[in-house]
């Protein structure tokens, strides 16, 4: 039998996935699972892009441009430059996915055996994105103990080298839900200028900050305009991780032009999904308004109750819908597959995700776990409790 390419055996699995047959198990025993292991909120589409679906009435479903609807590049331009954002609509591609936005990037940047540095722990697609591009992850560690601050700027000079290509950032985060200040951003702006990189900035959470917040985003960061590419989508901001529309966005028109080029194989990204896109960009504020509110509930009701449990620690996070927290276990992938196939408590269990997934670094991570708190806020309580009910007895509490 042939065998298959060393690529596909290289390429990881999902950390986020991985445990989806044990949630399965122990759902057919009748047990309740809380899924806290997967960004999917539960947050309504907003109406005008459902509207814009159930009243989409062309006789045909047509490619569209390579790059993306012209209307909506143009409306995507104007919704950034209304933020703050100097994006001009030949500043951006529309891709199926932001995944396919950072895959385009490292494909039209890099080359195979390059190096990209990503501070850890990271989202843990980035790993096959890298694969699938052929280049190898260097990673910077963050700790827990900092909430997951930017490492010192020394950390990355050490890892640079004669293959370093990148930085890829992102900001708000995930898994840590860190944000980035503006200055920690102009000392990678120092790094960058000074080695000649590019950095790359994944910033699909910039609408969820909390506490007053305020996101700075690396298309403001002078001097290094031509080295930045943002990554951006439509998944989080409106609720639509089906609607598989991203934007490849940079002011380097050489980058975008090759960048067309991967665009042009695949033909275009979903027509319909653009036009609910499109659409999207005239949600009103107070949908934003509502769903900020909303997180900031959850995340104090999620990480509140963590810290609450004795032996946990757990960052308050100031973005995104993820915290990473440490529980006082042996190995935290046995302990959230223990959690699905041997324990219950009023008949339900709890789904989380291994941050070891989350790091490139062998042995990192261990006792940590990525939460999502998108769930409601009763279904939150019931999941700390179940965590708390949980570590007083797991046989492999430390």
């Amino acid at each position: 039998m042939p065998k298959i390419a060393q690529k596909a055996i290289d390429m990881p699995a999902s950390p986020i996935r991985k445990l989806v047959p044990y949630a399965d198990a122990a759902k057919k025993k009748g047990k309740t699972v809380y899924h806290l292991n997967i960004g999917q909120p539960d947050i309504e589409t907003p109406e005008v892009a459902l509207n814009a679906i159930k009243n989409f009435d062309q006789k045909v479903i047509e490619y569209t441009h390579s790059a993306g609807l012209e209307s909506y590049r143009n409306g995507l331009s104007a919704f950034y430059q209304r933020t703050g954002l100097p994006v001009n609509p030949e500043d951006i591609i529309i891709t199926t996915g932001g995944s396919e936005a950072l895959i385009f990037g490292f494909m039209t940047t890099c080359n195979p055996g390059d190096e990209v540095i990503i501070p850890e722990p990271f989202y843990a697609n980035y790993n096959g994105f890298a694969v699938t591009a052929g280049l190898t992850v260097v990673p910077v560690a963050s700790s827990i103990e900092s909430g997951f601050a930017l490492p010192p700027v020394e950390e990355f000079e050490k890892k640079i080298t004669s293959k370093t290509r990148a930085i890829l950032i992102c900001n708000p985060g995930n898994p840590t839900g860190y944000l980035y200040t503006k200055e920690e951003l102009e000392k990678l702006r120092d790094i960058v200028k000074k080695h000649d990189l590019f950095l790359f900035a994944d910033e699909v959470y910039r609408e969820f900050c909390y506490d007053g917040a305020v996101p700075f985003s690396t298309m403001n960061l002078e001097g290094i305009e031509n080295n930045v590419i943002m990554i951006d989508s439509v998944s989080k901001r409106y609720s639509m991780c089906g609607a598989r529309i991203g934007a490849l966005i940079s002011k380097n028109h050489e980058v975008i032009s090759a960048a067309l080029k991967f665009g042009q194989a695949r033909l275009s990204p979903p027509t319909i999904d653009q036009i609910a896109a499109e659409a999207a960009l005239d949600t009103p504020q107070s949908y934003f308004d509502n769903v900020v509110e909303e997180y900031v509930t959850r995340r104090n009701i999620m990480v509140d109750g963590l810290n609450s449990i004795p032996g946990v620690f757990c960052p308050k996070p100031s973005g995104a819908f993820y915290c990473v927290a440490k529980f006082p276990v042996d190995d935290a992938e046995k302990f959230c597959q223990w959690l699905l196939e041997d324990f219950e408590f009023n008949g339900a269990t709890v789904m989380m995700a291994p941050a070891n997934g989350f790091y490139s670094t062998k042995g990192s991570g261990q006792q940590e776990a990525r939460i999502a708190y998108v769930l409601n806020q009763d279904s939150l309580h019931k999941a700390v409790k179940v965590l708390e009910e949980a570590l007083k007895v797991y046989p492999g509490r430390i």
